[in-house]
């Protein structure tokens, strides 16, 4: 099928399954030279928004003793502030995100062994919850491949860590795909690996299963602008060999939150959406340099961010013969 008969467009797959509708000319690509939508702070729509909750322990002291002492104050900024995501990992699935940022926290003063996910205050459920959550969305979407990235661990003793990689092996089984050299769609599809766990901590060089930390390129910026321009220094200087992040999530300081006293993270996304959004369709993935590969975004689900970072994939496909998935 010709392109001047068929003009694909990857923006208007079903995001749900939208790997597995891909043209057979990309099975055989590195998914490391793939666009790929990201979740940035992906379990943050689920925010622990009981007061007896601590704020996490990598907030600054200040924070910590005002939340302590003027508490129906101070939350609510932290939680208009904290929340990055507000839908669900299953919508977030269903709407194509396929890597997920998650930061793993074994909350303070807990007797139990249980993991939560964390960013400003703690979720209320459980990371075993959620991994068996994604394991339930898989077994509905065989050729569907999820990059699961877990780091920023807080509180966690070498025993957690060893707990947290056996709950990963015992949920994903046979779906993990174990560290390789070039993973791409046909060859996951072959051997049904569906999951990609990066893990940033040491422990990984003991198991197969468990790729090493991925770079994330982080901008540092609340301006859009001033984000684009880091990001266009960086691509000078040549992409990561393997998997990497860049991460157009935008973040505020406490100068930006005190002159904004009504807004929220989600109020300065949205804002900047069109100027980020404009410059992800200049983007092109593949091995060059300058290309992208995973771009990661806060309220993923609220704008067109993940079908423009599918329809990259374009660049990527020979134009004379499409063809059919």
């Amino acid at each position: 099928m010709t392109s001047e008969s068929f003009q694909l467009s990857l923006s208007e797959l079903p995001m749900d399954n939208w790997m597995a509708h891909l043209p057979s000319a990309l099975w055989d690509t590195p998914l490391c030279y793939m666009a790929i939508p990201g979740s940035h702070n992906a379990i943050t729509y689920c925010l622990d928004k009981n007061d007896r909750s601590p704020v996490d322990l990598t907030q600054p002291d200040m924070l910590q003793k005002l939340d302590k002492y003027m508490k129906p104050i101070i939350r609510p900024f932290v939680y208009k502030w904290a929340i990055a995501q507000d839908c669900s990992i299953r919508e977030q699935l269903d709407s194509g995100v396929r890597y997920c940022d998650l930061r793993i926290a074994h909350r303070p003063n807990d007797s139990s062994n249980d993991l939560y996910f964390y960013h400003g205050v703690y979720t209320t459920i459980t990371v075993e919850m959620v991994l068996k959550e994604i394991r339930e969305w898989l077994d509905v979407h065989p050729k569907e491949v999820v990059i699961l990235s877990f780091s920023h661990f807080l509180g966690l003793s070498q025993e957690l860590h060893t707990l947290l990689v056996s709950t990963i092996k015992s949920v994903f089984d046979s779906k993990l795909c174990p560290k390789m050299e070039c993973v791409t769609l046909r060859k996951l599809w072959s051997q049904g690996h569906q999951v990609i766990v990066s893990y940033e901590h040491h422990i990984a060089n003991c198991h197969r299963e468990l790729w090493f930390q991925i770079p994330y390129w982080w901008a540092n910026k609340c301006k859009a602008e001033a984000l684009i321009e880091e990001f266009e220094h960086r691509k000078q200087y040549g992409r990561p060999g393997g998997f990497f992040v860049t991460g157009i999530n935008l973040t505020e300081d406490l100068k930006y939150i005190c002159s904004h006293p009504t807004e929220s993270l989600k109020d300065m996304v949205m804002s900047t959406y069109p100027t980020l959004l404009s410059w992800v369709k200049q983007q092109k993935p593949g091995s060059n340099t300058g290309s992208l590969n995973i771009i990661a975004g806060d309220f993923v689900t609220e704008s067109q961010f993940i079908p423009i970072v599918i329809a990259l994939n374009e660049n990527l496909l020979k134009r004379t013969t499409i063809p059919e998935p």
